[in-house]
């Protein structure tokens, strides 16, 4: 049994006023967190109650399925190098040197060490599959630290890699980790949904994120309310509307227009009297290709092409052509690889790379192009466009590709779903990717199949945030006085309020309460300070507490006050009944917690 008298609590009146997002006020002003620089926290006690209760839910499943490790935070340079990712994962990894200069770094992820043990260790088909997972500290140098938590330099993962000897053996381990990452956030408390995501620099086949949607997320889903589809933006797709085409003028072949001073799509769709969707839009970049085996890396020219009325997703687009950065192109740029002035490029007449990000132009075109006619592009000439302008007929490109982003409304993508999309912000808690042969092929790690054959195994990787799932609950479950938590991530499960210090029977009363909790196994805090009794209250509903139980002046009668803060509801119980309510309601809460999701 814990004294709130004796504990470090510092709880602040108010939020600092940088704190924008509801998780990083509540986590300051109930003294689980403090900041000492960007993007980095301590963990004061009860923030690290409730990250260790977290961390007990995440083994005791991952143990079900994989075995721990515990690899250094430390990594030497030369597996990164190995993979391809020392240059890779460019400023995100923070880089440093020992007093002999031996580059090192400090470890963002860990497929590459896990790959070594592989390669060193796994010789045989009969040693597979295997999964490996820890729970350790990561290092990401963040450009932008914000939103608390959410957004940091220094967070605690729990990563676990497979290693199997097919693709039907990956499947299996994707699955497995699919299952026990639902048990993991239904344990916590959370609603959650599981979405396709982007492999981003991870790499690999398939990829699903595990989000919770809340306003201070930076993640955008895509969801089918209709068929359960979901994805993030990065991935999402949709199914477009049949379009009328504008009629041809002329000899039906691109006729040029004058244009003056029309460079905005909206300016040129007014005066041709037409939609934005037959417009031609160009977004032009320029891309950084990673120099392989120790050259260097390279910018390139990109032009993007897509609907007026539509927006390039740059993940869609760095996926398409390989690149690892984007930046737009600057005006001797734009006369460089397009030779024409800003608001006026457009597709005709455009040499381009054969493939992307050569030494001319990667020219890409958005799927929602395929099959269009007679649309508005710009002349590539300062206040000219051009109209009657058919892709595949006018003009050609390096890739055909889905680039844009989604937009709420459109509709589903699901054979035969008639639903329409609807956008909404979340925050990601977990990812689980298929990497297939990236890290074993390229760090040489080799088994003997049933056969006797050499072989390399195929991997996957899992990742969940421990403190993106205690910010998330925080998210989900607050107002204006405070937030509250599941029992079985709270730092204690209920408060027990003594509301007159000054009251031996009400003292005497809440002590034998709050033993009576405790030997009954339920983490109980015993507010014994010399304070008002709305102070005590207030305090309570601020800290994330499920439960409290005030024990006042109706004690001397043999009842005490059971508040449940998800509520904010109160009923009076016979001291005697109290703990077996308690219990009832905190197992009632998991095994609701247990069946939602989203």
């Amino acid at each position: 049994m814990h004294r709130w008298s004796k504990l470090f609590i510092p709880t602040l009146r108010e939020a600092p006023a940088d704190a924008e997002v509801a998780s990083h006020k509540f986590l300051l002003r109930s003294g689980y967190i403090r900041q000492l620089g960007a993007g980095l926290y301590n963990y004061l006690f009860l923030g690290q109650r409730s990250m260790n209760k977290i961390i007990a839910i995440v083994r005791e499943e991952m143990d079900q399925i994989g075995q721990e490790f515990f690899l250094p935070a430390l990594l030497p340079k030369e597996p990164w190098e190995q993979s391809g990712r020392w240059t890779g994962m460019g400023d995100n990894m923070f880089r440093l040197k020992d007093r002999k200069g031996t580059d090192l770094c400090l470890g963002m992820t860990h497929e590459e060490i896990m790959t070594t043990i592989a390669r060193n260790e796994l010789h045989s088909y009969k040693q597979l599959p295997q999964i490996w997972y820890q729970i350790q500290t990561k290092f990401r140098d963040e450009p932008r630290p914000k939103s608390g938590l959410l957004r940091v330099r220094q967070f605690i993962m729990k990563d676990a890699y497979s290693f199997d000897i097919d693709k039907a053996g990956l499947d299996k381990s994707f699955a497995l980790h699919d299952a026990v990452y639902r048990k993991i956030f239904s344990r916590c408390g959370l609603k959650f949904v599981a979405v396709e995501a982007d492999s981003g620099s991870m790499g690999g086949s398939q990829s699903q994120e595990f989000m919770v949607y809340t306003d201070a997320g930076e993640d955008l889903i895509a969801s089918c309310p209709v068929c359960g589809y979901a994805a993030n933006l990065e991935k999402a797709t949709s199914l477009l509307e049949p379009l009328v085409e504008l009629e041809a003028t002329g000899d039906g072949t691109p006729e040029e227009i004058s244009t003056p001073g029309m460079g905005a799509i909206a300016d040129i769709s007014a005066f041709l009297k037409m939609s934005p969707s037959s417009d031609i839009k160009c977004v032009a970049y320029m891309a950084l290709k990673r120099g392989a085996a120790g050259k260097p890396d390279t910018w390139h020219g990109v032009a993007a092409f897509l609907r007026g009325d539509h927006q390039v997703n740059e993940t869609k687009l760095l996926g398409a052509i390989g690149g690892a950065e984007l930046r737009p192109m600057q005006t001797e740029e734009l006369t460089q690889y397009l030779n024409a002035p800003a608001g006026f490029l457009g597709p005709v007449g455009l040499k381009h790379d054969a493939k992307p990000l050569e030494d001319g132009l990667t020219v890409v075109v958005d799927k929602s192009l395929e099959g269009r006619k007679n649309l508005v592009a710009g002349a590539n000439k300062l206040d000219f466009h051009l109209r009657n302008v058919t892709p595949g007929r006018d003009f050609t490109w390096t890739l055909l590709a889905d680039i844009r982003s989604v937009n709420e409304g459109e509709g589903c993508p699901k054979d035969g779903c008639i639903g329409k999309l609807v956008v909404g912000k979340a925050v990601e808690i977990g990812h689980i990717f298929k990497l297939g042969y990236k890290y074993s092929e390229s760090m040489g790690a080799r088994v003997l199949d049933v056969n006797g054959k050499e072989v390399t195994p195929i991997m996957g990787s899992y990742g969940i945030g421990i403190e993106r799932i205690l910010t998330a609950a925080v998210e989900q479950s607050n107002d204006q006085n405070g937030f509250w938590l599941p029992a079985s991530i709270a730092p204690f499960a209920v408060v027990v309020a003594i509301t007159d210090m000054r009251d031996n029977l009400l003292v005497e009363t809440g002590e034998k309460l709050a033993a009576e909790l405790d030997s009954a196994g339920i983490d109980v805090l015993l507010d014994d300070r010399k304070e008002r009794a709305g102070v005590k209250f207030k305090d309570a509903d601020l800290i994330g507490i499920p439960y409290r139980i005030n024990v006042g002046r109706n004690a001397a009668a043999g009842q005490v006050e059971l508040v449940t803060r998800a509520t904010v509801t109160s009923v009076d119980v016979a001291l005697n009944e109290v703990v077996a309510l308690v219990k009832q309601r905190i197992a009632e809460d998991a095994l609701l917690e247990t069946a939602t999701t989203l």
